[in-house]
């Protein structure tokens, strides 16, 4: 049996504020750091050991993925940064107020550039200083693989790309992972390792701070998925 955890980070002041966030770089809230350090504490108490972490490029993750690691005692555990494990791009949607955006455009249009599977906002134009090229980060990446806006369908495949060069070799391998990553990217892995449906994702809300583990056979077949908490195992419900 092969198993890996995925962690959404602990709540951002965006998220306190109820803004679209995506590719921006925002620090987690007071309670968003308490939210890490006691997901660490969960999985000491519940005895998990991590081979190797996985990340995204934004501070959000990798401090949680600190927080947790510290809690843990493993300060020193290997870790890859990925910009595909980055949150879905929100376009010229980022650092607007969702509720604001809802009386401007409509709650049904919103809720569809949030929630639709294969659907759009309003892009970033290509010389917005918000571009993800003029950040020093991405200088490595291709120009032309970096967003101006995502839907959930476009951030599953670069989301997969790195699951297949990387993070499935690894689990096969025999290593124990820990994925720390955003909403939507952990939102991808979870429609491909559950099978879930585009309408069942469009549903799917991962909680922040929360451990969400899968358990695969050797042929990487899902056998169990839960959250961690105090109490043992929750299920994770499909929607």
């Amino acid at each position: 049996m092969h198993r890996v955890t995925l962690l959404r980070h602990g709540e951002s002041i965006w998220n306190l504020e109820n803004r679209f966030t995506g590719w921006t770089d925002v620090e987690l809230s007071e309670n968003g750091i308490k939210e890490a350090s006691h997901a660490g504490t969960m999985l000491k108490d519940a005895g998990y050991e991590f081979d190797k972490a996985y990340t995204s490029l934004l501070k959000r993750a990798i401090h949680t993925l600190r927080l947790v690691e510290d809690q843990m005692d493993i300060i020193w555990l290997p870790t890859e940064k990925r910009w595909e494990l980055n949150e879905r791009h929100y376009g010229s949607l980022q650092g607007l107020n969702k509720a604001e955006i809802a009386k401007q455009y409509g709650a049904d249009l919103v809720h569809q550039w949030r929630r639709g599977y294969d659907i759009e906002p309003p892009a970033l134009d290509i010389n917005d200083p918000r571009h993800p090229r003029f950040d020093r980060r991405y200088a490595h990446v291709d120009p032309s693989e970096l967003p101006l806006v995502e839907s959930l369908k476009t951030t599953l495949d670069r989301v997969m790309q790195c699951w297949q060069e990387s993070i499935l070799p690894d689990i096969a391998s025999g290593k124990e992972l820990i994925i720390v990553a955003h909403g939507n990217s952990l939102r991808a892995l979870c429609k491909h390792l559950a099978g879930l449906s585009n309408e069942e994702v469009m549903e799917l809300e991962i909680p922040t701070g929360i451990p969400l583990v899968y358990e695969l056979d050797d042929s990487f077949k899902l056998i169990d998925h839960y959250y961690l908490s105090e109490k043992g195992h929750t299920p994770a419900h499909r929607v």
